[in-house]
């Protein structure tokens, strides 16, 4: 009990000391936990053997995500999916397995350990990019969808690549011949075949009733996810304690992972089954919540063990060996992903993310290697080295995200296979950005009768906005030259409603500096968006929820006890202090300084607060007597 309780010390005290570090350095938790391990790992040496056992139990970690991944695919959205999943993933893994297999032939691998060399490496890192993507909010990117898509069919590939690496085993030695048998001896002393054959379904059958069993496990999956899983939660729900839905939750990813065993398969893939059949389902995001705090721990933990299982022994006996076959993987690896990207329509910072994201060998190459070797389909030698690369190509990726942010800040958006509209039409309003904030402007101004010009960069926007019989021009609406054809210089009002923050705050300084008697209104994402575009020129900034949360608020309130009225004279009043307060917080607000860093910011807003509750109040007292005054 001691020897657990320390290691879990060391783990968690290694993971909160890290993590937030590479977090305030913008290096993301992933390289974080990895630093960690190492720290704890070979560094320091703090943790040892028992690293490779905790990472069989952190790799549960994944299982989870993918379930969780699953819960937010919709069956449809799957199917809609299917061309990247069979032609940009199948060709991605077809391509990378030929090519990492020619280079090892080249460098003097057989060709069945050059296969199965190619198969490990041709997999990514799911839990890495994913994670990494939904961190840096990239996941509904062009880019981050296709990397999606690419992963997922990597891991849907582990199955017949699990089938395949029997076959390419090499003719054992003497000394193989001796080792297998004094291992059986062992397993078999302290029960470990007999043990292993009680766990699966499908040990000594033949291929069809493999495949027969296969199919059955899945279709059990299925089934159970449509039929079974509302009575249960109806049963759990009577119980009315919290943590029996979190205790459901994990007998659910527990239970799949383990039918997924049995019959020899990925537990990963099951788990993204199950999800996907409850996506639909009314309890989905109940179990989501449920599981996400497991999966980030077990994460966590997984990406640590990586970090402190790398052998810097081989990597000092040979450095420049390894780091030279691991960057080399790498670019060869990026290099099919940056023309598949290409041939699949991906441009600009797409086909970079894209590229960057998936150069890496994956968690799952762990699995091929111990499994190769297990089947001796590699040398152990060999086995060792390619532990190495695959650790050190996780290690470098978080880096590769690094440089995608600074490229992606550098670079211009690609253009799209069609060229900017030549803008010729001008008018008193012009609308920059025509999405569904956007959209609901320009339909109220041009049903009151007044003309404007639409701009934005999202072609298929506009081409839908055109099905509509909306006008509108496609091209960067941030470029001088495109918002002088639209009539900047005779405009009346200039709408900037545009997602980049960035943008909007380039577009409005020039609009100013070019019309300084122009009336601006913009849309905000959050309060220092704000301040940035008051500071820029915009006239009326709307944050693009506030309305609707006020909204909201006011259906509170009714709903509590006030009247109508009494809830909408706060809502009005909540909205008028709240201009006020906006106004005056700007001229304190320090684009220099982290706002939990000014006190001059912070006090004044602490005051604002006390006044817009002193102001409720009132407003209230006055409201309730107005309306017994008028009702007696």
């Amino acid at each position: 009990m001691e020897g657990f309780l320390y290691q879990a010390s060391i783990y968690l005290a290694a993971a909160v000391i890290a993590v937030p570090i590479a977090a305030r350095l913008g290096l993301g938790s992933v390289l974080g936990y990895l630093a960690a391990g190492i720290l704890i790992g070979p560094v320091i040496g703090l943790v040892g053997n028992e690293t490779a056992e905790l990472q069989h139990f952190a790799e549960f970690g994944v299982v989870m995500m993918l379930f969780i991944i699953g819960l937010e695919l919709e069956p449809r959205a799957l199917w809609d999916m299917r061309h990247r999943l069979l032609g940009l993933g199948g060709l991605q893994i077809v391509l990378t397995t030929l090519a990492v297999m020619g280079a090892a032939m080249a460098l003097g691998q057989v060709w069945s350990v050059a296969l199965a060399i190619g198969l490990i490496m041709a997999l990514s890192s799911t839990a890495i990019v994913l994670q990494t993507l939904s961190e840096k909010g990239l996941m509904q990117t062009k880019g981050g969808r296709s990397s999606f898509s690419v992963l997922l069919t990597q891991d849907i590939a582990v199955i017949p690549m699990l089938a395949l690496l029997p076959l390419l085993a090499l003719q054992k030695t003497p000394e193989d011949v001796l080792s297998g048998v004094l291992e059986q001896a062992a397993g078999a002393g302290h029960g470990g075949a007999h043990h292993a054959a009680n766990y699966s379904l499908v040990a000594g059958l033949p291929g069809w009733a493999v495949t027969l069993v296969t199919l059955g496990a899945v279709a059990a999956i299925i089934l159970t996810g449509i039929y079974l899983t509302r009575p249960v939660f109806r049963y759990i729900h009577a119980a009315r304690l919290r943590e029996m839905y979190t205790a459901l939750a994990l007998l659910i990813v527990v239970a799949i992972s383990f039918v997924m065993y049995l019959v020899s398969q990925s537990p990963a893939l099951g788990a993204f089954l199950a999800g996907v059949v409850l996506a639909n389902s009314e309890f989905r995001h109940e179990l989501e919540s449920d599981i996400a705090p497991f999966k980030g721990l077990l994460l966590g933990l997984f990406f640590i063990t990586v970090g402190a299982g790398i052998n810097f022994d081989i990597l000092f006996t040979a450095p420049m060996m390894i780091l030279a076959l691991t960057l080399s993987m790498m670019l060869l690896k990026g290099g099919i992903l940056y023309v598949l990207g290409r041939i699949f329509g991906l441009k600009g910072r797409a086909q970079w993310l894209f590229t960057l994201s998936l150069a890496q060998a994956g968690e799952f190459g762990f699995v091929l290697i111990s499994f190769s070797l297990s089947q001796n389909a590699i040398p152990r030698e060999l086995s060792e080295i390619l532990l190495l690369i695959v650790a050190l190509s996780m290690l470098i990726t978080p880096l590769l995200f690094i440089s995608y942010d600074v490229l992606s800040r550098r670079m211009e958006e690609a253009t799209p296979d069609h060229a900017f509209d030549e803008v010729d039409d001008q008018g008193p309003v012009i609308v920059v950005g025509i999405g569904r904030f956007g959209q609901i402007v320009n339909r109220l101004v041009r049903s009151a009768g007044f003309k404007t010009v639409v701009l934005d960069h999202d072609l298929e926007a506009i081409q839908r906005m055109r099905r509509f019989g909306v006008k509108g021009f496609f091209g960067d609406p941030t470029r001088p030259d495109m918002l002088n054809a639209a009539g900047l210089a005779a405009a009346r009002v200039l709408v900037v409603a545009i997602d980049d923050p960035d943008a909007s705050v380039r577009l409005i300084k020039f609009a100013r500096r070019e019309r300084p008697d122009l009336h601006i209104v913009a849309r905000a994402r959050d309060r220092t968006h704000v301040f940035r575009l008051y500071q820029a020129g915009a006239n009326d900034i709307v944050r693009e929820m506030f309305d609707a949360s006020l909204r909201a608020g006011r259906y509170v309130l009714e709903n509590v006890g006030l009247t109508e009225f009494e809830a909408s004279e706060l809502e009005d009043t909540f909205y008028r202090h709240d201009r006020h307060s906006v106004r005056e917080l700007a001229a304190l607000w320090d684009p220099e300084k982290p706002t939990v860093e000014n006190a001059a910011y912070i006090a004044r807003a602490k005051e604002l607060e006390q006044e817009l509750e002193t102001m409720l109040l009132s407003q209230l007292e006055v409201t309730t007597a107005e309306s017994k005054k008028s009702n007696g």
